[in-house]
C-alpha cells in the first residue's frame, strides 16, 4: 500500500506542475483574468429552451386583448428581424472638374469652382406719381445722410418727395470740387416744382480761402467776410426762384478743435440765413452730452439709446441721420401749414365726387334714377348737424431736453444740492450732529425729562 501512495502522490505532484507550465504559457492576461474572475470553474452552459408553440387561433377574445391579424406575414427564421426600414444612402453628387496642364505637360483634374451665392437686393422704391411737395436737398456727404433721413420720414407719404443732389467733399470754400450756386441755380432752371430747399454744408470749410493772389487762413477776418459773401450768394439763388430755405447747422464733432471751428462756421451762417429771411436749424443740442459735448451714442427718436455717430466721428449712422432729418421735418410741416397749401386730391378721388342732380324739367319718365333725384329734390333737406369744435393744435414736436442735464439756480448754484445755512443754523448742525452735544431741551417738549424742583 505505500509504494501506492507515493506513486499516487507523484502523479499529482506531476499534474500540478504540469499545470502550472500550461498556465504560464497561457499568458499573464489570462491567469490574471482567472484570479480576479469569482465564476471561474462554477459557471454552466446557458440552458437551450425551445420556442413556445404558437397559440391556436382562439375564437374569444377580451376587449383589452389586440386580435391576431389574419395573414400573418412569414419571417425568415434565419435573420433577426430589425425595426424601421433600411434606407439607401444618398448617392454623392460628383463636382465637375476641369482638366489643368501643369508644367510639365501631364493633365491635372480639379473641381471647378463653385459661384458665388447671389444676395438678393432690395427692391427699388417705386417712384412717385406727380408728387405736389418737392424737397430738394443740398451739400456734403452730411447732407446726403440728411436727405436719407429725409427720405425715410416721407416714405410712405405719396404726396412728398425728396430728392438728394449732395456731392460728398464739396463745401463753399472751394469752388473747384463743385461751385454751389451754380450748381443750385442750374438745378432749378430744370426743375422749376420744387417746393423747399435743404441746405447743410460746412463741414469741409474748414481750409485756407483763395482771394486772388493772397491766401487767407480759416477763420481770419478776411475769411470770415469772403465765406459771408458766398453763404449770401447761394442763399441769392433761392430767394430769386422764390423757394424757401431750410438750412440745416452742422453738428458737433469728435476733434475738439473741428468742433471749436465748426462753431464759429455754424455762427456764421446762422445769422446771414436769419437775415435773409430763411430758416436755420439748430441740431447741436441733439448729438452733445450734459456738458455741451460731442456724443457718440444718444437716445433716437423712440427715446432708446442708440449709436448715433460713426467711427469717424464725423458723420451720422441711420439713427442719427434719422434724428436729424426729425428737426429739418418740423420747419418742413411748419411751412407746409403756413403756406396753406395742401395736397391735390388724386383723379380716382375726385371722380367719386357726387354730381349735381338735373334740373327738374330734364327729368325722364322712364328713368328711375331721374325721377328718384327728382323726389329727392323736392323734399326739405334736414337741418345741418352742429360742427365738431376745433381743438387746439399742438405743436408736431417739442424742444429736446437731455434727460440727465444737471438743473442749475439763475444765481448759479444747482437746484438739487444742498442749502447753504447761515452761521447760526450751521453752528447748531454742527454742534449737534458733529459733536454729539444734543440741544437743551424746551420746557414741556417730549424730550424735557428734567424732574420738577421740590
Amino acid at each position: 500500500m505505500g509504494w501506492r501512495t507515493g506513486r499516487t502522490l507523484s502523479r499529482l505532484l506531476a499534474q500540478g506542475l504540469l499545470a502550472g507550465l500550461l498556465g504560464g504559457l497561457a499568458g499573464p492576461g489570462t491567469a490574471r483574468a482567472q484570479y480576479y474572475d469569482d465564476g471561474y470553474g462554477y459557471r454552466r452552459a446557458p440552458a437551450y429552451r425551445p420556442a413556445p408553440a404558437p397559440e391556436s387561433q382562439r375564437q374569444f377574445y377580451w376587449p383589452w386583448e389586440d386580435r391576431p391579424s389574419a395573414q400573418p406575414q412569414a419571417q425568415d427564421q434565419g435573420r433577426p428581424a430589425y425595426r424601421g426600414a433600411y434606407r439607401t444612402p444618398r448617392p454623392r453628387r460628383e463636382r465637375e472638374r476641369e482638366v489643368v496642364h501643369s508644367r510639365e505637360g501631364r493633365s491635372v483634374q480639379r473641381p471647378k469652382p463653385r459661384p458665388a451665392p447671389v444676395a438678393a437686393r432690395p427692391a427699388a422704391p417705386k417712384p412717385k406719381a406727380d408728387p405736389h411737395t418737392q424737397i430738394a436737398v443740398f451739400g456734403d456727404s452730411l447732407a446726403d445722410l440728411l436727405g436719407q433721413g429725409l427720405d425715410t420720414v416721407y416714405e410712405s407719404n405719396p404726396d412728398v418727395v425728396v430728392i438728394r443732389r449732395a456731392k460728398g467733399d464739396s463745401g463753399l470754400v472751394r469752388r473747384d470740387v463743385i461751385d454751389w450756386p451754380k450748381a443750385a441755380d442750374d438745378y432749378l432752371k430744370s426743375n422749376p416744382k420744387v417746393t423747399f430747399a435743404v441746405v447743410m454744408v460746412g463741414a469741409n470749410d474748414r481750409q485756407p480761402l483763395r482771394d486772388g493772389d493772397q491766401t487767407l487762413e480759416p477763420l481770419s477776418e478776411r475769411w470770415r467776410a469772403l465765406y459771408r459773401d458766398r453763404v449770401d450768394g447761394l442763399l441769392k439763388v433761392f430767394a430769386d426762384r422764390k423757394v424757401p430755405v431750410i438750412w440745416v447747422g452742422e453738428p458737433p464733432m469728435k476733434s475738439e478743435t473741428l468742433s471749436a471751428d465748426i462753431t464759429s462756421l455754424n455762427e456764421i451762417v446762422r445769422d446771414r440765413v436769419q437775415r435773409a429771411g430763411g430758416v436755420y436749424v439748430d441740431i447741436w443740442p441733439a448729438f452733445v452730452d450734459e456738458n455741451n459735448r460731442y456724443a457718440a451714442s444718444g437716445p433716437d427718436l423712440e427715446g432708446q439709446q442708440a449709436k448715433l455717430r460713426t467711427a469717424d466721428g464725423v458723420h451720422f449712422t441711420q439713427a442719427g441721420a434719422r434724428k436729424a432729418a426729425h428737426f429739418a421735418d418740423v420747419e418742413i410741416k411748419r411751412l407746409i401749414e403756413a403756406k396753406g397749401g395742401t395736397p391735390a386730391l388724386p383723379d380716382a378721388v375726385s371722380s367719386l365726387t357726387p354730381e349735381a342732380p338735373p334740373a327738374a324739367g330734364t327729368a325722364k319718365l322712364d328713368d328711375d334714377a331721374a325721377i328718384d333725384r327728382l323726389i329727392t329734390a323736392m323734399l326739405p333737406s334736414l337741418p345741418e348737424p352742429p360742427g365738431i369744435p376745433a381743438l387746439p393744435v399742438k405743436p408736431a414736436a417739442g424742444p429736446v431736453l437731455p434727460l440727465t442735464r444737471n438743473e442749475v439756480a439763475p444765481n448759479g448754484t444747482l437746484v438739487t444740492g444742498r442749502p447753504r445755512l447761515d452761521r447760526d443754523a450751521g453752528y447748531t448742525l454742527e454742534r449737534s450732529l458733529t459733536r454729539g452735544v444734543a440741544p437743551p431741551p424746551q420746557p414741556g417738549r417730549a424730550d424735557d425729562f428734567r424732574w420738577p424742583r421740590g
